[in-house]
């Protein structure tokens, strides 16, 4: 089966600065991969252009055989909007907006009418043990409840790839334990592939690939 996403050469600079030097990656379908480093070490900048929000300096970022560069903005945008999922370290929910309409936002964003979205929305929250939360708004919610929600709006799309930046990293660690199971638990049962940066060496063992990263350099691949 051919790989959903790669990435040949890539470098990042910021200015004068290199984040990530010679970076080579592949995802393929439904696969989880963790990306672990020390805080510093170009695992975010990577993620960041994987997921096609920074423009490589120089080498090339893939996804289902595209390369993103040839994109147009417009098409980049729909891409991270319908194909793509992300999670944050702080969940990053709408504070306005109530649990169930935070999830539902994908859909919403897509086009999709309110109440089949917020039906959608419904039944993933229901699968994650949130089904109490739907009316409340974030700051009515743990940080544990919230980082779910965000793990349910990422996935509530069925996207074929999220993208995590620390999904775990503002939580104690039976809160972590927890939702690291439940999002990837329903990645999986949907088929949907994981790119997670972290710096917990126990979480990148939940992955089915690890790689390594120091000082801008991205490691070889290898079994988690």
């Amino acid at each position: 089966m051919s790989d959903i996403l790669t990435a040949t050469g890539v470098d990042l600079s910021y200015g004068k600065q290199l984040a990530v030097r010679d970076a080579h990656l592949s995802v393929a379908p439904g696969e989880v991969v963790a990306i672990t480093g020390q805080s510093g070490s170009g695992k975010s900048s990577l993620l960041y252009c994987l997921a096609g929000v920074l423009p490589p300096t120089r080498g090339q970022v893939r996804f289902e055989g595209q390369a993103l560069d040839e994109l147009t903005d417009d098409e980049i945008s729909a891409l991270r909007r319908e194909r793509f999922g992300f999670v944050f370290q702080y969940g990053e929910l709408l504070p306005e907006l109530t649990v169930e309409e935070n999830t539902a936002l994908p859909l919403r964003l897509a086009g999709q009418r309110k109440k089949p979205a917020l039906a959608a929305a419904g039944k993933v929250l229901d699968r994650l043990g949130l089904s109490e939360l739907r009316e409340r708004r974030p700051g009515q919610v743990s940080g544990g409840q919230s980082q779910r929600v965000a793990v349910a709006r990422s996935l509530v799309h069925q996207p074929a790839l999220v993208f995590a930046d620390e999904p775990t990293g503002s939580l104690d660690s039976a809160n972590a334990d927890a939702v690291l199971k439940e999002f990837l638990g329903l990645a999986r049962s949907q088929g949907t592939a994981v790119i997670l940066v972290t710096h917990d060496p126990g979480i990148a063992a939940q992955a089915d690939t690890h790689y390594t990263m120091a000082d801008g350099v991205l490691g070889p691949r290898g079994a988690a």
